[in-house]
């Protein structure tokens, strides 16, 4: 099964696809991830990709998507993946159908985590991630078993620059611009799923159980 979770940063997206990857087997795909990492690198694209998302910017939908597509052809992406939080707009929702179509593939579904601005911001000033493996916590909803080390593989916790206010605040502005058009194409391709996410994680987790045996059926 391939899926799409859609919603406005801090909705939980990742969190949730953390969930459904550890439960379904379903290789969660994070292009925020997939760009740090390429942001580490000491390469022109790299060091682009850096300044950028500091900036609480978006990229250029072609860099994107060309960094999704190679991950999309790794052997791990056979029983099923979810793209956590891409696309972003109705150009890279066409460009992905593009994509979809060169491999032979389909998206089953797209899920919506509908939350608050105030929830956002909430969630988004108290999340750490790890420096190693990019598991994500929360320093009050989900925090780790020893302050700033992962439980996981042990690495050092700590704060994205575009978990920072200011880049809060561009982040969910250009989110409200572009996402419109972007919901009204996958309501109008019958694949849109809405869950209302501001309550807890383990009130919205039964609800994305029920969901995803819906779509099996």
């Amino acid at each position: 099964m391939n899926l799409i979770f859609l919603g406005q940063q801090g909705a939980g997206k990742g969190t949730y696809a953390q969930y459904v990857q550890e439960n379904y087997g379903f290789k969660q795909i994070s292009t925020g991830d997939l760009l740090r990492e390429e942001a580490k690198k000491e390469t022109k694209l790299g060091k682009k990709i850096k300044e950028t998302m500091n900036e609480g910017k978006l990229l250029e939908d072609e860099i994107v998507t060309e960094i999704l597509e190679k991950r999309l052809m790794e052997k791990d992406m056979e029983k099923g993946f979810i793209l956590d939080g891409y696309p972003r707009t109705l150009y890279q929702a066409k460009l992905l159908d593009e994509v979809m179509e060169k491999m032979n593939k389909r998206i089953h579904a797209v899920i919506n985590f509908s939350v608050t601005d105030k929830t956002s911001i909430q969630r988004l000033s108290g999340r750490r991630q790890c420096s190693k493996c990019n598991k994500i916590y929360h320093l009050e909803n989900l925090p780790p078993k020893k302050p700033g080390i992962c439980d996981v593989c042990g690495g050092e916790l700590f704060q994205r620059e575009d978990d920072k206010p200011e880049a809060i605040k561009k982040r969910l502005d250009e989110y409200r611009k572009n996402t419109k058009p972007l919901i009204d194409y996958y309501k109008e391709k019958n694949l849109l799923i809405e869950i209302i996410a501001d309550k807890h994680f383990t009130e919205v987790r039964p609800e994305i159980d029920k969901t995803l045996e819906s779509i099996k059926q």
